[in-house]
């Protein structure tokens, strides 16, 4: 399926290119290929069939897989802001770059970027009971990573994985300031270092047990059987544990008479 209009010469509007796709998957195509996407804006937003693989290449917009329910979405690029935006499950698979706000609210499904990330990336994830969303990044990420986080499993590998490369960055220079700021609920795993000044209100630095282990053993598989990485290498660099120090960060900020 072309994203660019032979007709105008110029890229489809996202509505456009958005029915197609949705027309696509309703007529019972399982795999649908996007070619030359430029900026197009919620493609894939609300789809919900379990059983759809969509390969994107180009550079997809805005809300990439927005309200998704089900599919995998495969980006042979980079993807602007917002990238699983409100995820209810499915996989978001980006072999490039994925910028700011990427999982934003997030509720479940699984997010992997092999590359690196803007600010405020995993605001607002949540869990509940069996569901519990993961956003993986390969490289590094900047201010907020986690903020106001209330569920979820967020991780930082701090790798640079560009063309077969295997590289350590800088250990202090994987995540920045005001890390898991408010975060309520979920965990943080960052493969590097995370200096105390780092840390966001009500983020705690809590020791990586066994049990973290077994919970990244999984998730870091499927990562490296993804983007075909070494899973010994990744394991040769400790991870930090943020986690929340309080299940209410802003608590003291108001009069109890008034809560």
């Amino acid at each position: 399926m072309n994203a660019w209009s032979r007709e105008t010469n110029k890229p489809l509007q996202f509505y456009d290119l958005n029915a197609r796709i949705h027309a696509a998957a309703d007529a019972g195509h399982k795999h649908i290929v996007l070619i030359n996407v430029l900026g197009q804006r919620f493609i894939c937003a609300g789809m919900e069939q379990e059983d759809v693989k969509v390969d994107i290449y180009g550079t997809p917009g805005n809300d990439l897989g927005v309200f998704m329910d089900g599919p995998t979405i495969e980006v042979f690029g980079s993807a602007e802001d917002q990238a699983g935006n409100t995820l209810n499950s499915g996989r978001i698979i980006i072999h490039g770059n994925a910028w700011d706000v990427t999982g934003l609210a997030a509720r479940d499904g699984t997010i992997f970027v092999k590359g690196n990330g803007g600010y405020r990336i995993g605001i607002h994830m949540k869990e509940y009971e069996d569901y519990r969303p993961v956003l993986v990044y390969g490289g590094a990420v900047k201010e907020f990573f986690g903020e106001y986080m209330a569920g979820g499993v967020l991780v930082a590998l701090g790798m640079d994985l560009e063309d077969g490369k295997m590289e350590d960055l800088a250990a202090d220079k994987v995540v920045r300031g005001s890390l898991g700021s408010g975060i309520h609920g979920g965990v943080i795993y960052v493969r590097g270092k995370v200096p105390d000044h780092y840390l966001g209100v009500a983020a705690s630095k809590q020791p990586f047990e066994e049990e973290d282990r077994a919970v990244l053993k999984p998730i870091l598989e499927d990562f490296c059987s993804t983007f075909e990485v070494e899973i010994d290498k990744v394991w040769e660099r400790d991870f930090v544990k943020v986690a929340p120090a309080s299940s209410r960060p802003y608590g003291g900020y108001y009069n109890p008479r008034s809560v």
